[in-house]
């Protein structure tokens, strides 16, 4: 009853459109039936400062769907009445983030996402090291018919995809028949702008590619709706432009309740991070980083982690717990890792940082390596820290006495004698860090940076995911 307690009071907390739903509990799973939502979309227009209302576009569903979890996943994945088909090419250099956040987010939502290859190996390096499996090669997705197909960025990732016919013949019929596509990042100026394909459309992109597009159409805005596209500018809007797809999919309410459960609701609007007892984290040499995995860890966390430190020139090592270097991630995603944990614990590391996801979290705890090595960090002072779900880890190895934390409001249950900061989405206690994970990793991360190399290099990373970071 564990986990399904918890899906429970998890989807009655989602939002409170659902307390007006019906919840019926059968056959091991729990399903709320919601009302119909229609509405439309609003669009920023060219002119700076204005808004307008596009009438033209409608939400593609006016009835959501039927969310289902289930008992054997990570709660929060929501599973459509009527599915809709999306499609996410990737290729060598493809931003991760970007990649993995849409996956994540749709899947969420109930979309059944295919991640296919450009390249002419399902493995494929993204911009920042991460190796991700694709589903299937993009031949297999040649003569298919998608809801939605959209692009993530990144370098050379989007020569990639331009360069590849079968994915702009895809894309051209997906235009034509007048289907959702969208692209973020430097997709819209160096993948969709050569295809045709953003004639007369409105347009947002990253800000070193903005110059690129069409000046009377190119809007800066995070999100932009033209049509049947849309367009984001970054691995920071990421969730935005992946909910804004979600939504024109399967409709407001459904679209409402992934975002609240990735913790983008209004209270986490203005980010609070807290710092007690404060320690000097800078070093004379480059930082490494051990980020810990396993099969069900949370994907999105695992990503982000490793992206920016990476851009923030850390030499990180993702190390899995399992017996394969690949592992299955907590909404399916197929992540190659760098090193076993065996051999990564030959190895010492300025900081060793541990990814939720609940299921992986599990698995995390239940390594004897990894509790050695984190024992070990304990015992010389150095840095460790965790996301979401992975500080009960923390915990029951002993390692949060008397610090201050923060974790997932679902996951508080295991950490009644520890010192919970509320509100907070990150907390740093001399030299243990945690986050509420998924959304607010972002910030962990920067966090991470700033503690290591100081302000002025976290904010310079945050500008390159244009992502929002306070100026002092």
């Amino acid at each position: 009853m564990g986990s399904l307690g918890f899906s429970i009071s998890m989807i009655a907390s989602l939002s409170p459109t659902l307390t007006e739903s019906r919840l019926i509990y059968s056959m091991g799973c729990v399903s709320t039936i919601v009302a119909p939502s229609l509405s439309s979309v609003s669009v920023v227009s060219s002119s700076p400062g204005t808004r307008r209302r596009d009438r033209n576009l409608r939400l593609r569903s006016s009835m959501s769907p039927s969310m289902v979890t289930t008992p054997d996943s990570d709660v929060g994945v929501v599973s459509s009445a009527t599915t809709k088909k999306v499609l996410v090419p990737i290729g060598y250099g493809t931003e991760e983030i970007e990649a993995v956040v849409l996956v994540d987010v749709l899947r969420r939502a109930g979309a059944e996402v295919t991640v296919a290859s450009v390249e002419q190996k399902l493995d494929v390096e993204a911009s920042s090291g991460t190796r991700l499996v694709a589903d299937v090669l993009i031949s297999k997705c040649a003569d298919q018919v998608y809801d939605l197909v959209a692009l993530p960025g990144g370098m050379p990732g989007a020569v990639r995809l331009r360069d590849c016919e079968i994915l702009e013949k895809i894309m051209k019929r997906q235009a034509e028949d007048k289907r959702l596509y969208g692209a973020i990042s430097m997709a819209p100026a160096i993948t969709l702008l050569p295809w045709g394909l953003l004639t007369r459309k409105r347009t947002t992109g990253h800000p070193a590619f903005f110059g690129k597009l069409p000046t009377f159409w190119a809007v800066k805005t995070n999100i932009q709706i033209s049509g049947e596209l849309t367009t984001s500018r970054g691995p920071g809007t990421s969730f935005q432009f992946a909910l804004s797809l979600a939504e024109q999919l399967f409709g407001e309410i459904t679209a409402k309740s992934v975002e609240e459960f990735l913790l983008l609701r209004d209270g986490y609007q203005n980010p609070k991070n807290k710092e007690f007892n404060s320690i000097d984290w800078s070093l004379d040499h480059t930082p490494r980083v051990l980020i810990a995995v396993a099969n069900g860890s949370e994907e999105v966390e695992v990503v982000t982690i490793a992206d920016v430190l990476r851009r923030a020139k850390v030499d990180v090592t993702v190390a899995s717990v399992e017996r394969s270097l690949r592992i299955t991630a907590s909404q399916g995603t197929k992540i190659i890792t760098d090193k076993l944990i065996g051999e990564a614990a030959e190895s010492s590391y300025d900081l060793i940082v541990l990814p939720g996801g609940h299921t992986g979290s599990e698995r995390l705890q239940k390594s004897k390596i990894l509790k050695k090595l984190l024992r070990e960090q304990h015992k010389s002072g150095r840095v460790y820290g965790a996301a979401n779900s992975s500080s009960a880890v923390l915990h029951k190895h002993g390692l949060l006495k008397e610090k201050r934390t923060t974790v997932y409001p679902s996951e508080t249950d295991g950490l009644m004698n520890q010192q919970m900061i509320e509100g907070a989405e990150v907390v740093i206690d001399g030299n243990v860090i945690t986050s509420l994970g998924l959304a607010t990793v972002t910030k962990f991360s920067l966090a991470i940076v700033s503690k290591l190399f100081g302000h002025a290099r976290a904010r310079s990373v945050s500008e390159g995911l244009v992502h929002e970071y306070p100026r002092h």
